[in-house]
């Protein structure tokens, strides 16, 4: 399993596109905000569409930057066992985005409208048998991932008929309960790195300091986050993955 973003791209089209909404919002569109993070503009509108542009660019180039890795990691098995990618099975089983926008159909006040659906820190998880859906998933539902830590582990869940409050979305991982900077002031990466190896986790990084700000110390408990989210009809796990070796680039 492994997760990446867009390389730096996504979070400079925030960064642009909150300049251009806050330029336009008040002045064109009469909308008032008490958080410039919630600066925005009317989806129908040209900042609206070339935001959405914008985003489904940067979308992209995280699915093809993980397509990159898998290929780096079929490379890498193949150089170290000897046999082909194909005879060792390794093919991608799932790929899911969390920072998304998407135009789906739901239920609000009993009427069906079409609605966008920005997921931030949050994936889709359809339920059985939702339109949307491939042949495939139509049977259990969408595939969710929700990452934990290297040191704890992660879940694999799957999407509930229930899930219409959030509009079929669940968490994307267990969330973090201190900064990258604070978490590096507590822990550090060589005493982390041989006390996992002690409990037979494997682990290799660019640094010590970026060990330290993945510590499983930084994270919130992962069984408690699945169990909520079962507990709240929005995703069922199926399995836990348990930990037995890490790359943190």
């Amino acid at each position: 399993m492994f997760h990446c973003g867009s390389r730096g791209f996504g979070h400079q089209v925030a960064t642009d596109y909150l300049r251009v909404f806050l330029g336009a919002m008040e002045s064109k569109y009469g909308i008032r905000i008490l958080d410039r993070e919630l600066a925005c503009a009317p989806f129908r509108s040209p900042e609206g569409q070339d935001y959405f542009a914008a985003m489904k660019c940067a979308i992209n180039m995280s699915f093809a930057n993980r397509q990159v890795i898998l290929h780096r990691i079929r490379e890498v098995f193949s150089e170290v066992l000897h046999r082909d990618p194909a005879e060792l099975g390794l093919h991608q089983v799932y790929d899911v985005a969390h920072n998304t926008a998407k135009l789906e159909r739901h239920r609000v006040d009993g009427e069906v409208r079409e609605v966008l659906v920005h997921r931030k820190g949050a994936t889709r998880a359809f339920g059985p048998g939702m339109e949307g859906l491939p042949g495939i998933l139509r049977e259990t539902g969408q595939p969710v991932i929700i990452g934990g830590s290297m040191e704890t582990g992660s879940y694999l869940l799957t999407g509930l008929e229930s899930g219409s409050s959030t509009f079929y979305s669940t968490a994307h991982g267990s969330g973090r309960t201190m900064s990258r900077r604070k978490a590096k002031r507590i822990y550090r990466g060589r005493e982390l790195q041989e006390e996992m190896e002690e409990r037979g986790i494997y682990v290799r990084s660019a640094s010590w300091s970026g060990l330290a700000e993945e510590a499983g110390g930084a994270y919130k408990d992962i069984d408690e986050v699945v169990q909520a989210a079962a507990l709240a009809g929005i995703s069922k796990p199926v399995c836990r993955f348990t930990p037995i070796g890490n790359i943190k680039g």
